[in-house]
């Protein structure tokens, strides 16, 4: 990797004060809070037939994996749709292992997207996106972990994967290394989340 910013010792604790990463983390668990208690109300008051759920499968009988993956697309870049969610969400109509494929390219692309807008554009495109303070934190944290953090926050559906993948593009990361990387650990979390919401679905439904 060429051009990395070599900083001061960044500890995970540190990652945690990071104002970015907490309000992350603040946002997927107020979000999954409330998934949670929208989940029992479904069960409670057998919401199964409600609208909300004829207008997805409506939306998934039309446009089926090709909307999922226009979706993930754009979950990938810096539009912040909840692609675990999503995909969650989507598992009640679709099979989940060609769902959890699907999402993963998809979100994959969207990151690429960024990547190269990065990495042709350079810093000052990077500053418009995701401001000069952010992106001197994520460098601090990225010259202490590289390549791993990548990995950490890919597997952590509440932490934003998408805006180290401006880094990767603006530090020049190997292509291959960051296809792989941005692929399986989202290709795990997809998988894990499809099956779930398989499985809540059928536990509505029931």
């Amino acid at each position: 990797m060429s051009g990395e910013t070599q900083g001061a010792e960044f500890t995970f604790k540190d990652l945690l004060r990071a104002s970015w990463v907490r309000t992350s983390i603040k946002l997927g668990l107020l979000a999954t809070v409330v998934g949670l208690v929208f989940i029992w109300l479904l069960k409670v008051f057998n919401f199964a037939a409600a609208p909300l759920f004829e207008n997805m499968e409506i939306f998934l009988a039309n446009y089926g994996l090709a909307g999922i993956f226009i979706l993930t697309v754009l979950s990938g870049t810096i539009i912040p749709l909840g692609s675990p969610a999503l995909v969650a969400a989507a598992s009640i109509f679709l099979d989940p292992l060609p769902l959890a494929i699907v999402a993963s390219i998809g979100f994959t692309v969207g990151m690429s997207i960024n990547y190269l807008l990065a990495y042709w554009l350079g810093r000052p495109f990077v500053i418009k996106r995701i401001s000069s303070e952010r992106l001197d934190e994520i460098t601090r944290i990225w010259s202490k972990w590289g390549l791993i953090i990548y990995v950490l926050f890919g597997l952590t559906p509440v932490l934003p994967v998408e805006l180290l993948s401006f880094v990767c593009g603006l530090l020049k990361t190997r292509a291959t290394t960051f296809l792989i990387l941005s692929f399986v650990p989202r290709f795990v979390v997809f998988t894990l989340f499809a099956y779930f919401g398989q499985y809540l679905g059928d536990w509505i439904a029931g």
